[in-house]
């Protein structure tokens, strides 16, 4: 499994059939095939726990004990808990000690982005490099909520209620299959992410050389229009992010894969909370 930051590439839990469960053929009269399978060193047999009929038979093959070490909800549960408790963590000494010097916060997010980076691109999950993401993450989000605090009281707290309430509905409308996360849906927000990311690169840099507010990205009304879409990207980035952990689990994913979706989770998180702050503060500046 992969980073599910939405800036990142997004590979499943297959590291060689592509998203999870989306390029495994189905099974005649069955589910979709297991992605693990096929040279996958994760691989389980479709019932770990079978045992032959007389295990005491002659010639009968020895039976391997069931695997435990296997990723469950609730790793996933207790590392994203972690993670996201240590960003909250920082964010709270990043607005006692940064809000008034926002260089430092900034300097923070970049220290995280850099980490997070080099966590994307690892094949396996580093506990403390997860960790230290979300530490200075946590910084960043702390200086930048506390300083938009100091103009429009209360904002950062909207922000933190909405992806609360992001996060709530799309795991509803995730577990009742309103939303279905298939090689489709992949597919559309994939494209959609690359276009906005290219979008706030370009903005970015009218803004660092022409000055002002760039495309106009960042305020007014196509500043409103770009974070709504901002805000339904990453919620549609929380559906693969749940669809991901569902098909560890199913697949008998490592315990160690839990610290990986618990990172994605995360980043999403930071992500939508970062759109709806960017949004109130269009939306009360007015």
């Amino acid at each position: 499994m992969r980073s599910s930051n939405p800036v990142f590439s997004r590979r499943g839990f297959s590291r060689d059939n592509g998203y999870a469960g989306f390029n495994a053929a189905p099974q005649a009269g069955g589910p979709a095939a297991n992605p693990y399978a096929g040279g996958n060193p994760y691989a389980q047999p479709a019932d770990p726990y079978a045992q032959p009929t007389n295990p005491y038979a002659q010639g009968a093959p020895p039976v391997a004990p069931p695997q435990t070490d296997r990723m469950t909800m609730d790793d996933v549960v207790m590392r994203t808990g972690m993670t996201l408790g240590t960003v909250v963590i920082g964010a709270v000494f990043g607005w006692i000690a940064l809000s008034d010097n926002l260089g430092l916060a900034v300097g923070a997010g970049l220290i995280a982005m850099v980490l997070g980076l080099v966590q994307a691109f690892k094949r396996k999950a580093s506990p403390p490099l997860i960790l230290a993401y979300a530490a200075f993450e946590g910084l960043f989000l702390g200086g930048l909520s506390g300083a938009i605090n100091a103009q429009l009281e209360g904002a950062p707290m909207q922000a933190v209620l909405g992806t609360l309430a992001v996060f709530a509905g799309v795991l509803i409308a995730y577990r009742t299959r309103l939303i279905r996360v298939n090689r489709r849906f992949y597919r559309y927000v994939m494209a959609a992410a690359i276009g906005f990311v290219l979008l706030t690169a370009v903005n970015l840099l009218f803004m660092a050389f022409g000055g002002g507010d760039g495309l106009g990205f960042r305020s007014g009304g196509l500043g409103i229009l770009f974070g709504v879409v901002g805000v339904i990207l990453g919620a549609c980035f929380l559906a693969l992010d749940f669809k991901q952990v569902e098909d560890g689990v199913a697949y008998g994913a490592p315990r160690e894969e839990s610290w990986l979706a618990a990172f994605g989770l995360t980043l999403t998180l930071v992500w939508i909370y970062l759109e709806l702050l960017r949004l109130i503060s269009i939306l009360r500046g007015d």
